[in-house]
C-alpha cells in the first residue's frame, strides 16, 4: 500500500497498542527529522556540508522507526559524498513529499 513507510516497522517500534503515542511519535518525526531535511537546499546552497551531515546522521533512525529503509540508505550515501551529493538530495527532497503524505495517510486510518 505505500512505496516508502512501513506500517509494520512503525507498529514493531512503537507498539499497537497505543494509538495515540504512535500519533505523537509520528508528529515529533514530521516535525523535527522531516522538517530538517526538507531545509538542505539552504545548506546546499552556502556550502554548509557540517550542517548537511548532521541533519542526516540524526535523521536516520527516524527513517527505520518508519521503515523508510530507502530513505535511510539514501542519507548514509549523502553523508559518505557529501560535496557530490546534491543530485541524490533532489531525489531525497521527492521522496520526503511522498513519506510526509503517506504518513498523513497512515494517521488517518489509525484509531
Amino acid at each position: 500500500m505505500y512505496q516508502l513507510i512501513s506500517e509494520q516497522s512503525i507498529y514493531q517500534y512503537f507498539g499497537d497498542d497505543d494509538p495515540e503515542m504512535i500519533r505523537e511519535m509520528i508528529q515529533i518525526i514530521l516535525d523535527t527529522n522531516i522538517k530538517d531535511l526538507k531545509e538542505l537546499d539552504a545548506f546546499y546552497e552556502s556550502g554548509d556540508f557540517a550542517s548537511i551531515k548532521k541533519r542526516c546522521h540524526k535523521a536516520k533512525p527516524s527513517m527505520s522507526y518508519i521503515g523508510a529503509i530507502k530513505t535511510r540508505k539514501m542519507l548514509e550515501e549523502i553523508e559518505a559524498n557529501l560535496e557530490g551529493s546534491k543530485p541524490l538530495n533532489d531525489t531525497l527532497q521527492s521522496q520526503l513529499k511522498t513519506i510526509e503524505a503517506e504518513l498523513g495517510t497512515f494517521l488517518s486510518g489509525i484509531n
